[in-house]
């Protein structure tokens, strides 16, 4: 155990590249065994400065990484959106595999659904839904499971023809096939 320590000890750290020992102490480990001297040491002061000095520069690399560490980290972070009560948004199914009654495969359903109306907002980070039935999970949602609706422009979204209805079955009329 005490080698292993030994070695943490004398190896430089990535952020502050000096070894945690001489960060503390000033110096590096001693491999061999040296004996004390008796009496006052006059470099006592000279150590202190030191010491001083790598702590200093161990606490600015320290801050650099940290700075470097916040700016990757802010990378993925977005601006919150601000909800109202009565707002729409979609909801999203990453999750509602099995919460969405009538849906036959995962593969081909939408990526949100909605929109749904917000009810009440809980916190910052939590909303209320007023959502329907075939949805089969809890009304309070968090924000990252919903983004703002944003309406159709008029002729963006294709209206599915009317369905024919025969011997009591709705049936579409197929104009031509694609893929044969």
């Amino acid at each position: 155990m005490g080698t292993a320590e030994f070695i943490y000890n004398n190896k430089a750290h990535s952020s502050t590249q000096i070894t945690p020992f001489k960060a503390n102490y000033g110096q590096d480990p001693r491999i061999g065994f040296e004996g004390r001297k008796k009496g006052k040491y006059k470099g006592a002061e000279k150590f202190v400065m030191k010491i001083k000095e790598i702590q200093e520069e161990a606490r600015a690399a320290l801050g650099k990484a940290q700075e470097e560490m916040k700016k990757y980290a802010d990378r993925k972070r977005g601006e919150v959106n601000d909800y109202k009560v009565g707002d729409l948004v979609m909801l999203s199914t990453k999750d509602l595999k099995y919460q969405m009654v009538g849906r036959r495969t995962e593969k081909l359903m939408e990526r949100f659904v909605g929109p749904y109306k917000i009810k009440k907002i809980v916190s910052t980070n939590v909303i209320e839904l007023e959502l329907p039935s075939i949805i089969r999970i809890h009304l309070v949602v968090n924000i990252s499971r919903i983004c703002r609706y944003i309406e159709q422009v008029k002729g963006q979204k294709k209206e599915q023809p009317a369905p024919v209805i025969i011997e009591g079955e709705e049936e579409w009329e197929v104009k031509r096939i694609l893929n044969k």
